[in-house]
């Protein structure tokens, strides 16, 4: 029986648009993620989902994830033009050149950042001093200053599609912010 298959429990509204959704939200979305390759696998996939719907990445996260290796960026940090050409070619993905190279470019500046000892998940939740912090459980914001200054410093970092939405839509999937609905089963779980 999947998550969606019980109608009784209070979710986010958004979650009640299809299965694939609820599953999402009640397994995944606003679950403190403490795993450097999952974070940046998570913020490469809202790259991708930069003027699409979520829903759309969902689908084809699995293709993503063939066509990237496992998002292990020690292997796409290595993908050349040969690489770049060939995901072009892949239905299965949003074949979009920047974003593709973006992510590429990302796994090389995570590679780095462990190369010169940084850990990305330590670096992820050092700008909450590694606490989950809670949204009023009533609006859902595109962006706060917390995703303004994170986005700067990614920014700075040289990742790319890392404005302040894709950052604060991020940072609520990866539970670093808990934005679930008051009323929903999930609050404070994360």
């Amino acid at each position: 029986m999947s998550s969606g298959d019980a109608p009784h429990v209070s979710r986010c509204a958004w979650a009640g648009t299809g299965p694939l959704y609820c599953d999402y939200h009640d397994q995944e979305w606003g679950i403190a993620e403490c795993d450097s390759r999952a974070l940046w696998e998570c913020l490469m996939l809202e790259g991708f989902q930069a003027g699409l719907s979520w829903i759309a990445i969902l689908r084809k996260r699995e293709n993503f994830r063939r066509a990237f290796a496992g998002f292990v960026p020690e292997t796409v940090a290595r993908f050349g033009e040969a690489e770049v050409a060939r995901l072009m070619q892949d239905g299965g993905i949003i074949r979009a050149r920047a974003k593709i190279e973006a992510a590429i470019a990302g796994a090389r500046i995570f590679v780095a950042m462990r190369e010169a000892g940084e850990d990305f998940a330590t670096y992820c939740w050092s700008f909450t001093d590694g606490q989950v912090l809670s949204g009023d459980g009533i609006t859902l914001p595109a962006k706060s200053a917390l995703s303004e200054a994170i986005s700067k410093d990614m920014k700075a970092r040289g990742f790319k599609f890392v404005g302040p939405t894709i950052v604060y839509a991020w940072m609520q999937a990866v539970g670093i912010v808990d934005d679930h609905a008051v009323t929903c089963f999930r609050r404070g779980q994360a």
